[in-house]
Order: structure tokens, then sequence, then C-alpha cells
């Protein structure tokens, strides 16, 4: 019997593949990244030797460089790393050996799978930045802020934890905005413009904002999840 379409969740992102790995990429995806990744079954904080004091989530990391720098700035979070591009997870895995990192642990699948088996209030922070813009109106249904998963987000972060979103396109800008506030269970951070308009002093540029894909200057969002 073909599986319902209204049953078959949404993909928020693109193709998978990408350019041919070098050697040593190769290597590290064959020998470093199973010992690094999250388990797809039991406790996914299983992937630490033992509990961090703090877990930050990033979803969709792209070259990684984000992730590399807050590993190591930060060496006491345990760093939950998403993305499903595999040329990406082979750069973050190269940054995470050069710099010697133990903190960072990977998730290849869909984001949205880890997240539904993370136990409640668990998260410290919360990074999405610069996600799929989904750019055609028809695909906007496509983008990863929508209710259902600010659901999931606000039951796996702890009271208090920060939500930091990023784009580079003004109508995701704009919807993601309107979304998160319609939420109800977040509160803007922002007290004037240049406090969403300004990079956050802690924030990482990637290559990927380096290159001025959108139509519009980079815009930083920042929330807390309300106490209940």
């Amino acid at each position: 019997m073909p599986e319902n379409k209204a049953s078959i969740p949404i993909r928020s992102f693109g193709r998978t593949g990408g350019r041919p790995l070098s050697a040593r990429q190769q290597r590290l995806i064959d020998e470093r990244l199973p010992a690094l990744a999250i388990p797809e079954t039991g406790d996914p904080l299983a992937a630490f030797p033992a509990r961090p004091d703090r877990l930050w989530l990033e979803i969709g990391f792209g070259g990684g460089e984000h992730v590399a720098a807050q590993a190591e700035a930060n060496p006491d979070v345990g760093y939950l790393a998403c993305e499903v591009f595999v040329e990406g997870v082979a750069k973050c895995l190269t940054a995470v050996e050069e710099k010697g990192l133990s903190n960072v642990r990977f998730w290849t699948e869909d984001a949205r799978q880890l997240i539904d088996r993370l136990p409640d209030s668990c998260l410290d922070r919360v990074f999405i930045l610069f996600p799929d813009p989904w750019p055609k109106k028809k695909h906007h249904k496509r983008r990863i802020i929508q209710p259902d998963f600010l659901d999931s987000l606000a039951r796996i972060m702890k009271p208090g934890a920060h939500l930091r979103f990023a784009t580079d396109v003004r109508s995701y800008a704009d919807e993601a905005l309107q979304k998160i506030l319609a939420h109800g269970q977040f509160d803007w951070l922002a007290e004037k413009a240049d406090d969403w308009r300004r990079p956050p002093t802690d924030h990482v540029r990637t290559r990927y904002e380096s290159k001025n894909l959108g139509d519009i200057a980079p815009v930083f969002y920042e929330f807390s999840l309300k106490s209940s």
C-alpha cells in the first residue's frame, strides 16, 4: 500500500551529495565519524562519555567553521552538530581533528529526527544559521521554522535557553520572526535595531555568509525560551 502523503515529513533541505571528497576527508568519514556519531537508537546523549554540564545544538552547520570555533571556545559544552551534506561533515571533521576537539558529536540525518529523541529541557542553546531559504513561494512550507518545529524546540530547550536564528533572505527573516513571536514561548531579546542588524559578539563568520548570496545584509535574531 502506498504511503499516505500527509504522513511524509516535508523535506527542509536540498541535495546531500557534493564534490568528491579528498583522500583525507574520506578517511575521516570512514574512520573518525563512526566514533563521533550520535547513536541512531537509544539515548542520543550516550555519544558523550559523560553528560556535559551544557548542551548546544547547531542545525545545518554547512562547512563547520562555526561549530569548530564555538566548540573550541567552550570546551565544557557538549556540541550536537547536525548536517546532511557529506562534504560539510568532512570539512567539520577536519577542523575537529586539527583543533583536537573532543566535545563535538555529529548527526548526519534530518535534524528533526534527532530533536524528537532528545530528552525534555536538555539544551542550553540552539543555533540555526542561514538555513535553506527555499526562495520560491510555493516551497516556503519547506522552511524549517514552522509551528510544529518550534513546539519541538520548546520541549527540548531549558527555560531561559537561547535560540539564535540568522538569515540573509528578507522574506525568510520576516516570516521566521513572525512565526517565532506568534508561537508564544519565545522572547525576542532585541532592544534596538543594532541588536539584530549587527552580528553578536560571539558570532563566527562563515565562508557561506561571506558569499553574500542573499538579498539583504544578514540579520541575527536572538530569543530565549520563556519560563513556564
